[in-house]
């Protein structure tokens, strides 16, 4: 039942969300077709529950062609691991800087979570190519439908430069999970999204 609990939730605070922020959504919207040429969302495949694959979506925060400069990039990565996180991120647009920095990009997972495809807190869904370079202990990781907030999150965000240590955060929230857990990283990612801590 906690589980059910934990869904119903999800559904109602999503489904909420959703609504109330439409307006705010058209504005980001608008601002982002302002400053440069390409889509307003960014649509990317990731993995969640027991590597099942889904469409996640973000606010798009880079330019266009940002996928293909990538490789070109790599040499600049500040985190250890398959994953790959960059200060200044070139590829960044301006107003992209800011959703970023607030996580605002993020918000269109509220439709994910709607759907199912994930929860509010939940380890964060990674990339098929990052998980082909896991090692056996950090797959254990996607034993948990995957969330929008995790102890990675409001624990440090991108500070925390060792991939180990994101996926130990992880999995000590899976093997610690209760609803009292869900609860409290819930009201600890507030502060951590109005003030940006650790964002690039």
């Amino acid at each position: 039942w906690h589980l059910f609990v934990k869904r119903a939730f999800d559904i109602i605070f999503s489904g909420v969300a959703l609504i109330i922020l439409f307006p705010f959504f058209m504005v980001i919207a608008v601002l982002i077709k302002l400053e440069s040429s390409g889509p307003v969302f960014f649509r990317q495949e990731r993995l969640g529950l027991n590597g099942r694959k889904f469409m996640l979506y973000k606010f798009r925060t880079m330019v266009w062609d940002a996928e293909e400069k990538l490789e070109e990039l790599r040499k600049h990565n500040e985190m250890s691991g398959p994953a790959f996180k960059m200060k200044n991120d070139p590829r960044l647009t301006k107003i992209g800087k800011y959703l970023r920095k607030f996580s605002l990009d993020e918000f269109p997972q509220l439709w994910n979570i709607f759907k199912g495809d994930m929860s509010l807190i939940g380890p964060r869904p990674p990339l098929p190519r990052e998980v082909q370079n896991y090692d056996a202990w950090q797959r254990r990781r996607m034993s948990m439908k995957p969330g929008l907030s995790c102890l990675w999150q409001v624990g440090g965000r991108n500070k925390i430069t060792d991939f180990n240590e994101w996926m130990k955060l992880d999995l000590e929230y899976i093997d610690n999970w209760s609803l009292l857990l869900d609860l409290k990283i819930f009201f600890k990612t507030i502060p951590v999204v109005i003030f940006g801590v650790g964002a690039k």
